[in-house]
């Protein structure tokens, strides 16, 4: 039996309603047995990044943030483009983790919930490998839903559950995790 996996999934938007949000929530109700996803919902909440509010002055909803990202065994970013590059909010996060430990070397797969948006994939890949995350590239799973009406949604996202396309991303990053020495 193999160990029970946490992914702590991250929003690159703040929409309860995005399309970004709405994979991660799909990726979750298809979770296979022996994982299980958190969505976060503190990024939006967090203080502008400022390198003074660090250490003993660190607020207490980055410490929450961090302490999330520690526990989970893997992340999955699922973000959307905004002019030609990451949104604001998403990054200021990023920025919280830059100087932390809790994020070198743990894996991480992209859901993308769109047929464009590659540049926000280059910057992030290019970013969070710069902080040392290990970007799981066979996971990587996109369902191009956006621009797309909510029935037409709800109808694609439960088409790559029923064929097992959201299944088997998770299965090749669960994989991946537990090949992990």
């Amino acid at each position: 039996m193999s160990r029970q996996l946490f992914l702590y999934a991250l929003c690159g938007s703040q929409r309860q309603a995005s399309t970004s949000r709405r994979l991660l929530e799909a990726l979750r109700r298809a979770c296979p047995e022996g994982i299980t996803i958190e969505i976060c919902d503190l990024i939006g909440d967090l203080p502008i990044f400022n390198p003074d509010d660090e250490g003993e002055r660190t607020p207490a909803i980055v410490e929450q943030f961090a302490a999330q990202l520690q526990r989970a065994d893997g992340l999955i970013v699922s973000c959307p483009e905004y002019a030609h590059g990451i949104p604001g909010g998403f990054k200021n996060a990023l920025d919280w983790l830059v100087s932390r430990d809790e994020v070198p070397f743990k894996p991480l797969m992209f859901a993308h919930a769109s047929h464009r948006g590659d540049l926000v994939l280059e910057q992030l890949t290019e970013v969070l490998q710069t902080m040392s995350l290990r970007v799981v590239e066979p996971a990587f799973l996109r369902v191009p839903i956006a621009g797309k009406s909510d029935e037409a949604q709800a109808a694609i996202l439960l088409d790559a559950s029923e064929s097992g396309a959201l299944q088997a991303s998770l299965g090749r990053f669960a994989e991946a995790i537990r090949a992990e020495p």
